[in-house]
């Protein structure tokens, strides 16, 4: 199914378009929190707004949707999403410099690479799966048209989201926000305000700051693994349990 997201149409990356952001005349960045690059930043240290950062625009999630499918090559995102090429190089380009794709030459003359999801790539496997749960829950009026499936068996998955330790369901009325070991004066800020407005009560399903201080939690000892050990293929969601073959270097696709 091709992509019907309209591209930007300045030469700045092929994002789909946003509202444009206060006028801010100072100078800064994303990452120092300075909304001055156009760029809305609740906070620094958020990290949902750094997420964003990195692969908050259409294009770039649809490109990783179709890497854990298997796609490595342009051709195969290209002709998959329907992008225009210099919109996919770009977005393949930031996606490489943000660390979720690596480049793999499989070709000298001319210079062909593959495009591999890495283990930070693969780490983003949750958030399509939720993507396509809610696309599923809130905009399929006719019935869902792709469904997550075990292997092997084809028994239906539904993806849900729950806390490691206990495997219970992850519910915003069962969950307060507080800082964490690296949390910083804008953070403790935030938090703040979160907490006085969570004490007007006005919606119990709310996420809310804690009670009491805002401690910092200690930093989580488990591992922080990605989905494979390896490179690509065995971690692609298949249509069935068998991996594909390997496919041998072909010069004559683009890179």
């Amino acid at each position: 199914m091709k992509a019907k997201l309209a591209p930007d149409a300045s030469a700045s990356g092929g994002a789909i378009p946003r509202e444009p952001a206060p006028a801010n005349t100072a100078s800064g960045n994303p990452a120092s929190g300075n909304p001055a690059s156009g760029k809305p930043v609740p906070s620094a240290q958020c990290p949902a707004a750094r997420a964003l950062e990195c692969v908050g625009e259409g294009w770039s999630i649809l490109i990783l949707r179709d890497a854990f499918h298997g796609f490595t090559r342009f051709d195969e995102f290209q002709k998959s999403l329907g992008i225009a090429p210099n919109i996919l190089s770009r977005r393949l380009a930031h996606l490489t410099e943000a660390g979720l794709l690596e480049r793999r030459r499989y070709c000298e003359r001319p210079p062909r690479d593959d495009y591999v999801l890495t283990g930070k790539g693969r780490d983003f496997f949750p958030v399509i799966a939720a993507l396509v749960a809610w696309g599923n829950r809130h905009l399929a009026p006719e019935g869902a048209a792709l469904l997550f499936a075990e292997r092997g068996t084809a028994r239906p998955l539904e993806p849900v989201l729950v806390d490691a330790a206990s495997l219970r369901p992850i519910a915003p009325a069962g969950v307060a926000l507080v800082p964490g070991p690296a949390a910083g004066p804008d953070m403790l800020t935030r938090l703040a305000a979160v907490r006085a407005i969570g004490a007007d009560d006005k919606d119990s399903r709310a996420i809310g700051a804690g009670d009491g201080d805002l401690r910092a939690i200690g930093a989580d000892d488990r591992d922080s693994r990605a989905l494979g050990a390896d490179d690509r293929d065995s971690r692609a969601p298949g249509a069935d349990a068998t991996d594909p073959p390997h496919r041998k270097p072909s010069c004559a696709a683009s890179s």
